[in-house]
């Protein structure tokens, strides 16, 4: 995964940066190790719709803030939504929860992505398919990049 991402952001002329660091996945842990802010953090969420075929779908908020599993629904139309386990995650996307980038590279996986998290930094920055290896990506160029539905998923407060 770290590879296919490192190539896409290269070929799409992205501004980004790789950082390794010791295996983490806690939010608040892996900023202070990156030097970013929580905020920062892109924290990708894989979640499963209760209806329409079980539809998958990406959440991706800042990593300060708490999913609306109620928004998610709302913003793709479903009438329920709920975290898909770890063992389905990792079977899907390749990645250990808290590895998951912000991107899909699939179209079974809907990219809602809350715009919280484009608005408040100019980088974002999220583990890189690896709980060791992160990038921190001009806000600008991921949204241009990972083109994703845009729609407010946070927990109010």
């Amino acid at each position: 995964m770290f590879d296919r991402l490192e190539s896409l952001l290269r070929d799409e002329n992205a501004r980004f940066r790789v950082i390794r660091h010791p295996a983490e996945g806690n939010s608040e842990r892996v900023a202070a190790i990156r030097g970013t802010q929580v905020g920062q953090g892109a924290k990708a969420m894989l979640c499963r719709a209760k209806d329409q075929q079980g539809a998958l779908i990406l959440a991706v908020l800042p990593g300060d803030r708490k999913v609306d599993f109620r928004k998610v629904a709302q913003a793709v139309g479903s009438k329920k939504v709920s975290l898909a386990s770890p063992d389905e995650a990792t079977a899907t996307t390749g990645c250990v929860i808290g590895a998951i980038p912000p991107f899909s590279f699939t179209p079974e996986i809907r990219l809602v992505v809350d715009p919280q998290l484009l608005a408040r930094h100019d980088e974002i920055a999220f583990n890189a398919g690896r709980l060791d290896t992160s990038i921190v990506l001009n806000a600008a160029d991921y949204a241009r990049i990972a083109a994703p539905l845009l729609a407010d998923i946070s927990a109010d407060g």
